[in-house]
């Protein structure tokens, strides 16, 4: 029987690292073989599992990302813009299939991912969650169905420890609107207001962001016509539905040519 896929959860002490340690642990179709932290972290060199306040995992926490990645297949990264951009050239350089889960990329950051793509898989999406990215398929399609009388809302809200705004799903939602519409996002975003603004500009796609206690997410989008709204809504109440993605991405990738890929891939819309 083939050995099972090898994966490594980078950041692996925050609040995503933990429960993607989690999913990978409980899957039959997996495995963990390692765990990667900061320089400095206090983790460093304890056993995963201890340091996470269980039983010993045989899985030594490290900040040597590219000796970890020598044993595996596979990483999980919902890491920081800078962190992931830095992994994505140690996973080209393993052949592993990168999944990323990180928001606030730039434009710069996003080159260089590209740039990493051409040796190895990476598979990045806003959203790993299954009903999130059938609702921006949905998203597209009313968008494309009804014209610039229905004004375009983003209403987006999580946790008070998320540090971009607006959130990677949210701009997904955006970026599927505007296709359905045919217009760049970066043309009709709408992504502030604050006194005497003016009325709104027809065809601008808005956005608002809400940032408040453990809101794991929740995310509208809203089509404002006159006498009438329609509102499409997905609230995420368990963090694990995203770490789940994460791992079926990664395990989707294994056969595949390097490139980039999105959860539309995975999920086959």
């Amino acid at each position: 029987m083939a050995e099972l896929p090898g994966i490594v959860v980078v950041g692996a002490s925050g609040r995503m690292g933990r429960m993607l340690t989690q999913v990978v642990l409980a899957s039959d179709k997996a495995r963990l073989v390692g765990a990667v932290e900061r320089e400095g972290h206090d983790w460093i060199g304890q056993d995963l599992g201890r340091a996470m306040g269980g039983a010993d995992l045989g899985v030594t926490v490290t900040d040597d990302a590219l000796e970890a990645f020598a044993r595996a297949q596979a990483v999980l990264d919902f890491t920081v813009p800078a962190a992931s951009v830095g992994f994505a050239a140690l996973a080209a350089q393993a052949r592993l299939v990168h999944v990323i889960g990180t928001t606030g990329f730039t434009d710069q950051d996003l080159a260089r991912l590209n740039a990493a793509s051409r040796h190895a898989v990476i598979v990045r999406s806003g959203n790993m969650s299954l009903g999130v990215n059938v609702l921006a398929r949905i998203t597209r399609m009313v968008a494309e169905a009804l014209d610039e009388d229905f004004d375009i809302e983003v209403i987006e809200a999580h946790h008070n420890q998320k540090i971009d705004a607006p959130s990677g799903t949210a701009l997904m939602l955006g970026q599927a609107a505007a296709e359905g519409r045919g217009v760049e996002l970066a043309q009709v975003s709408d992504r502030g207001r604050d006194g005497i603004t003016g009325a709104r500009k027809r065809g601008d796609i808005g956005f608002a962001a809400v940032r408040g206690g453990d809101i794991v997410g929740e995310h509208d989008v809203l089509f404002a016509g006159q006498g009438e709204r329609l509102v499409l809504r997905h609230v995420a109440s368990d963090r694990s539905l995203f770490a789940k993605g994460a791992l079926k991405a990664a395990l989707w990738g294994q056969d595949k040519k390097p490139g980039e890929y999105d959860m539309f891939d995975v999920l086959g819309l």
